[in-house]
């Protein structure tokens, strides 16, 4: 099982491709924007990236750009409808690892996902590649894989709503979230939780880890909408 990132602004396209490649046996990460697709990479750091050129708030090539300059060297395919030999010299140039031309079959795409892997080291499996997979930030230390945190050499235990709810922000740093939103997407939004619910949570989260609760530097609220994770 690898970790994957998605990135494509075509929603019904980024949804095939998500679930060809979770069948696979893949975790996958999406972004519909080239900004995000920028956060994703470097906070995940996924262990392959299916990288779409044309996007809204930056483009493929700016994606790939910054992601070597921030030192992600995952493998990184090029998923486009342009077919100029241009492009594809210029992604190469930028440290792109294989293009693939729309329209094109899942299984080419899972074929080549499956070489990189392998060629990678990960074809059988996370391994030793969990460490290059952590989340960090501050002091702190998040492994999604094992749900584990950390701030420096202690261990910190987190409820598993909790943990749920900091994987929820660790997806879209600098985005704010509403109170409705997370409720909907870490509740599940039952009749039996209340909006003062995420701010019970969010105390928490700054409670075990922050270095000032009193005074946020990761967990930050925006007043009258709700919060957002600033790495």
């Amino acid at each position: 099982m690898a970790l994957l990132l998605v990135v494509e602004d075509n929603e019904d396209l980024a949804f095939g491709i998500s679930r060809s490649l979770e069948n696979a046996g893949h975790v996958v990460e999406v972004a519909a924007d080239g900004v995000i697709a920028i956060e994703k990479a470097r906070v995940l750091k996924p262990d392959l990236i299916v990288l779409d050129l044309m996007l809204p708030g930056a483009s493929g090539f700016d994606v790939l750009k910054n992601v070597r300059a921030s030192g992600v060297k995952t493998p990184v395919i090029i998923l486009t409808a342009r077919g100029e030999e241009t492009d594809k010299l210029h992604g190469f140039r930028l440290g792109a690892d294989d293009y693939v031309t729309k329209p094109f079959s899942v299984s080419e795409l899972l074929a080549r996902v499956a070489v990189h892997l392998r060629r990678a080291g990960d074809a059988a499996g996370r391994g030793d590649s969990e460490s290059a997979n952590e989340i960090r930030f501050g002091d702190v230390i998040v492994s999604p894989a094992a749900r584990t945190v950390a701030r420096g050499q202690e261990r910190i235990a987190l409820k598993p709503r909790e943990f749920d709810l900091l994987l929820k922000f660790l997806e879209r740093p600098g985005f704010v979230f509403t109170r409705i939103r997370l409720l909907n997407e870490v509740w599940g939004y039952q009749a039996d939780v209340q909006t003062r619910t995420v701010d019970l949570h969010v105390g928490e989260l700054r409670r075990k880890l922050e270095s000032d609760p009193a005074n946020p530097r990761h967990f930050v609220t925006v007043w009258k909408t709700g919060y957002r994770f600033d790495p």
